[in-house]
Protein backbone atom coordinates (compact mmCIF):
# COMPACT_ATOMS: atom_id res chain seq x y z
CA UNK A 1 0.00 0.00 0.00
CA UNK A 2 1.06 3.82 -0.37
CA UNK A 3 3.53 2.86 -3.62
CA UNK A 4 3.81 5.20 -6.01
CA UNK A 5 4.78 4.19 -9.38
CA UNK A 6 6.26 6.90 -12.17
CA UNK A 7 4.87 5.34 -14.83
CA UNK A 8 1.49 2.89 -16.25
CA UNK A 9 4.07 0.21 -17.43
CA UNK A 10 6.22 0.44 -14.63
CA UNK A 11 2.50 -0.27 -12.52
CA UNK A 12 1.31 -2.67 -15.17
CA UNK A 13 4.93 -5.12 -14.20
CA UNK A 14 4.39 -5.03 -10.60
CA UNK A 15 0.69 -5.83 -10.95
CA UNK A 16 1.63 -9.28 -13.05
CA UNK A 17 4.39 -10.26 -10.48
CA UNK A 18 2.37 -10.21 -7.72
CA UNK A 19 -0.46 -11.74 -8.83
CA UNK A 20 0.96 -13.59 -11.91
CA UNK A 21 0.16 -12.93 -15.43
CA UNK A 22 -3.04 -14.53 -15.78
CA UNK A 23 -4.74 -12.71 -13.27
CA UNK A 24 -3.36 -9.24 -13.62
CA UNK A 25 -4.62 -9.90 -17.48
CA UNK A 26 -7.75 -11.53 -16.51
CA UNK A 27 -8.71 -8.45 -14.03
CA UNK A 28 -6.27 -5.66 -15.50
CA UNK A 29 -9.43 -2.98 -16.48
CA UNK A 30 -10.63 -3.87 -12.74
CA UNK A 31 -7.24 -3.08 -11.18
CA UNK A 32 -6.29 -0.22 -13.28
CA UNK A 33 -9.98 1.41 -12.44
CA UNK A 34 -9.20 1.07 -8.53
CA UNK A 35 -5.25 2.51 -8.82
CA UNK A 36 -6.16 5.48 -10.82
CA UNK A 37 -7.98 8.78 -10.43
CA UNK A 38 -9.53 10.62 -12.95
CA UNK A 39 -11.29 13.94 -13.92
CA UNK A 40 -14.06 12.76 -16.47
CA UNK A 41 -15.13 16.21 -17.07
CA UNK A 42 -11.29 17.30 -18.36
CA UNK A 43 -11.22 14.46 -20.28
CA UNK A 44 -14.51 15.04 -21.95
CA UNK A 45 -13.36 18.23 -22.36
CA UNK A 46 -9.63 17.28 -23.73
CA UNK A 47 -11.55 15.02 -26.40
CA UNK A 48 -13.95 17.41 -27.23
CA UNK A 49 -11.58 20.11 -28.23
CA UNK A 50 -9.40 17.34 -30.16
CA UNK A 51 -12.33 17.20 -32.51
CA UNK A 52 -13.50 20.62 -32.60
CA UNK A 53 -9.74 21.82 -33.20
CA UNK A 54 -9.09 19.23 -35.92
CA UNK A 55 -12.20 20.09 -37.40
CA UNK A 56 -11.71 23.83 -38.53
CA UNK A 57 -7.63 23.32 -38.94
CA UNK A 58 -6.26 20.50 -40.79
CA UNK A 59 -9.19 18.03 -41.19
CA UNK A 60 -10.80 20.20 -44.15
CA UNK A 61 -7.49 22.27 -45.04
CA UNK A 62 -5.73 19.79 -46.20
CA UNK A 63 -8.12 19.00 -48.83
CA UNK A 64 -7.65 22.97 -50.16
CA UNK A 65 -4.40 23.03 -49.67
CA UNK A 66 -3.86 19.70 -51.97
CA UNK A 67 -6.06 21.39 -54.84
CA UNK A 68 -3.35 24.28 -54.83
CA UNK A 69 -0.81 23.73 -54.61
CA UNK A 70 -0.16 20.68 -56.79
CA UNK A 71 0.06 21.66 -60.67
CA UNK A 72 -3.26 20.69 -62.88
CA UNK A 73 -1.43 18.45 -65.21
CA UNK A 74 -0.55 15.90 -62.13
CA UNK A 75 -3.58 17.02 -59.84
CA UNK A 76 -5.80 14.17 -59.54
CA UNK A 77 -3.10 11.11 -59.67
CA UNK A 78 -1.46 13.53 -56.37
CA UNK A 79 -4.16 13.74 -54.58
CA UNK A 80 -5.07 10.48 -55.02
CA UNK A 81 -1.25 9.38 -53.70
CA UNK A 82 -1.85 11.98 -50.53
CA UNK A 83 -4.94 10.35 -49.33
CA UNK A 84 -3.49 6.86 -49.83
CA UNK A 85 -0.53 8.01 -47.25
CA UNK A 86 -2.99 9.84 -44.95
CA UNK A 87 -5.67 6.77 -44.76
CA UNK A 88 -2.35 4.91 -44.37
CA UNK A 89 -1.07 6.52 -41.52
CA UNK A 90 -4.44 6.89 -40.12
CA UNK A 91 -4.55 3.09 -40.09
CA UNK A 92 -1.23 2.86 -38.41
CA UNK A 93 -1.63 4.86 -35.92
CA UNK A 94 -5.52 2.82 -34.75
CA UNK A 95 -3.56 -0.39 -35.50
CA UNK A 96 -0.36 0.99 -33.26
CA UNK A 97 -2.22 2.56 -30.51
CA UNK A 98 -2.78 -0.59 -28.27
CA UNK A 99 0.65 -1.70 -28.77
CA UNK A 100 2.25 1.50 -27.93
CA UNK A 101 0.31 1.99 -24.55
CA UNK A 102 1.04 -1.51 -23.63
CA UNK A 103 4.98 -1.48 -24.54
CA UNK A 104 5.42 2.34 -24.14
CA UNK A 105 2.80 3.88 -21.72
CA UNK A 106 0.52 6.12 -21.87
CA UNK A 107 3.09 9.13 -21.33
CA UNK A 108 5.35 8.03 -23.82
CA UNK A 109 3.18 7.42 -26.44
CA UNK A 110 1.74 10.71 -26.20
CA UNK A 111 4.86 12.60 -26.04
CA UNK A 112 6.03 10.84 -29.41
CA UNK A 113 2.28 11.92 -30.69
CA UNK A 114 3.51 15.53 -29.68
CA UNK A 115 6.68 15.85 -31.39
CA UNK A 116 5.00 14.56 -34.62
CA UNK A 117 2.21 17.45 -34.16
CA UNK A 118 5.11 19.65 -33.52
CA UNK A 119 7.35 18.64 -36.37
CA UNK A 120 4.20 18.92 -38.32
CA UNK A 121 3.57 22.60 -37.80
CA UNK A 122 7.15 23.67 -38.54
CA UNK A 123 6.64 21.90 -42.16
CA UNK A 124 3.14 23.77 -42.19
CA UNK A 125 4.35 27.15 -40.88
CA UNK A 126 6.98 26.42 -44.08
CA UNK A 127 4.57 26.19 -46.76
CA UNK A 128 4.38 29.41 -48.90
CA UNK A 129 0.59 31.90 -48.39
CA UNK A 130 -1.76 30.77 -51.70
CA UNK A 131 -4.43 33.52 -51.23
CA UNK A 132 -4.30 35.34 -54.76
CA UNK A 133 -1.69 33.66 -55.92
CA UNK A 134 -2.59 32.12 -59.48
CA UNK A 135 -1.66 27.98 -59.84
CA UNK A 136 0.63 29.05 -62.86
CA UNK A 137 2.56 31.42 -60.07
CA UNK A 138 2.18 28.64 -56.88
CA UNK A 139 3.92 26.30 -59.54
CA UNK A 140 6.94 28.69 -59.97
CA UNK A 141 7.20 29.04 -56.09
CA UNK A 142 6.95 25.49 -55.31
CA UNK A 143 9.34 24.20 -58.15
Amino acid sequence: MGTRFESDVAFKTAIGDALGEQVARDNQSTIIASAISVNALLVLVGILGFVASFAVSLGPVMWVLFSEVFPNRIRGIAIGVATVFNSSASFLVQFLFPWQINALGTSTTFALFALVGAVGMMLIWRLPETKGESLERLEQKLA
